[in-house]
């Protein structure tokens, strides 16, 4: 059989709607400058699906810092990976400045944020070593599990944010350590980025006073949006010191590319030198890091864009739950709206949103939530306004009361104006 005749047949569970999908429903094109208005299709739309949550992406200080660095040292330099010839004293300075941010002894910085994940957990875990993470982790979790298996290491599953599951797992664990002579990760998420509930980093802390392991956090969305000073989930929750090592994304608060791993100076030296994707990749480009260094300035000194963001929150979901809109479990800026439907009406209602209402805000359907589920996923930013908030609570009320009387009934996908 040629590998590639499987493809004809399934293309996968997303794939599968490609065809008519693409362009539109995925894969769409939102153009213009960073903002709420955007254009989609040739038209303005109210745009809730950007993960530019302090609305850093656009400000004119982040553009002047992201050109002034790319006329000053272009777009290659520095040339080649950090260990040999791509190191450069403001990467080390935004490492510095980013550990203390977050309340870590170090930092090293990762080139994607995705890629990045994957390679922390297999540079930390070897195959004796054992695994025990959160049902609801993030792609990029599982893809460095996967990994870690594939090498012969093991994992244990607990249900999402369930305590007596994640004990049950980690005596499973203490068992398989105990027989290979390894040791145990806990991997969760500080914010977990579809449904936006917290991950329970307080008790799962607790869990060490009984079992011997070490946690690493994924804090992608909690960076910037979470705790006094925006420093993440640990610090909201008080258990910055208990956090062993701490990932956070650039993609997100801080409008940009790439991301970091903290922890103590021993564990990030030793990420520095062992982890082949940063080991074997070019070094971040220097507009990447200043303009970094600029907005982690921002995040920093001027709280008033995170102050801006809850207020746009808390707006936003107040309103929505007294409209009668099932939110989950959010406790972050991730504003899920659950609706009951099959892929077809979901298709239909986001066509109306968009074609109608001009809102573009992302539709999630199964297989990431179960079938016959519909997810609104929208993302507020503090450069959003009082009355976009209200017109999109007033739009979501009419289109659930569509969905609910069957206007948007249909055996298909909605057809691509």
């Amino acid at each position: 059989m040629d590998i590639f005749d499987k493809i004809k047949e399934h293309m996968g569970p997303l794939g599968q709607y490609g065809k008519e999908a693409h362009g539109y429903f995925m894969f769409p094109k939102l153009e213009g400058e960073i903002s709420p208005k955007m254009k989609f299709r040739g038209k303005e739309v109210l745009t809730w699906s950007l993960n530019n949550y302090l609305g850093l992406a656009n400000h004119p200080d982040v553009r002047k810092a992201d050109a002034d660095a790319a006329v000053e040292y272009g777009m290659a330099y520095p040339m080649g990976a950090r260990m040999m010839s791509g190191q450069t004293s403001k990467h080390e300075e935004l490492e510095s400045k980013l550990a203390e941010f977050v309340g870590k002894e170090d930092a090293y910085l990762l080139n994607f944020g995705y890629q990045g994940m994957v390679s922390i957990i297999d540079t930390l875990v070897s195959r004796n070593d054992v695994i025990v993470y959160d049902s609801e982790s993030h792609a990029c979790i599982m893809d460095g599990i996967f990994l870690h298996k594939a090498k012969g290491g093991k994992s244990f599953v607990f249900a999402h944010n369930e305590m007596d599951k994640c004990e049950k797992m980690l005596k499973f664990a203490t068992k398989r350590a105990n027989e290979t002579g390894g040791g145990i990760l806990v991997i969760t998420e500080g914010v977990f980025g579809m449904a936006g509930d917290l991950g329970n980093l307080k008790d799962i802390v607790k869990l060490k006073e009984k079992y011997d392991f070490r946690i690493l956090v994924d804090d992608a969305h909690g960076f910037g949006t979470m705790g006094k000073t925006g420093a993440g989930v640990a610090e909201h929750y008080g258990v910055v010191d208990q956090i062993d090592v701490v990932f956070n994304t650039f993609a997100k608060s801080m409008a940009g590319i790439g991301g970091f791993v903290a922890g103590t100076e021993e564990v990030v030296n030793y990420l520095r030198y062992n982890m082949r994707s940063q080991i074997f990749a070019k070094s971040l480009p220097m507009p990447m890091v200043m303009g970094a260094l600029k907005r982690l300035e921002m995040l920093r000194d001027e709280p008033e864009h995170k102050a801006n963001l809850w207020k746009v929150v808390e707006r936003l979901q107040t309103g929505l739950k007294d409209a009668g809109f099932n939110l989950g479990k959010t406790e972050s800026p991730v504003t899920p709206v659950f609706l009951e439907g099959n892929v077809a009406e979901a298709t239909q209602l986001t066509m109306d949103l968009r074609e109608n209402y001009n809102i573009f805000c992302s539709i999630v359907v199964y297989p990431v939530i179960p079938k016959d589920q519909i997810m609104l996923r929208i993302i507020p930013t503090a450069v959003h306004t009082m009355e976009d908030v209200d017109y999109t609570i007033k739009a979501f009320r009419e289109v659930q009361e569509k969905l609910k009387d069957g206007k948007y009934k249909s055996d298909k996908i909605a057809s691509v104006i």
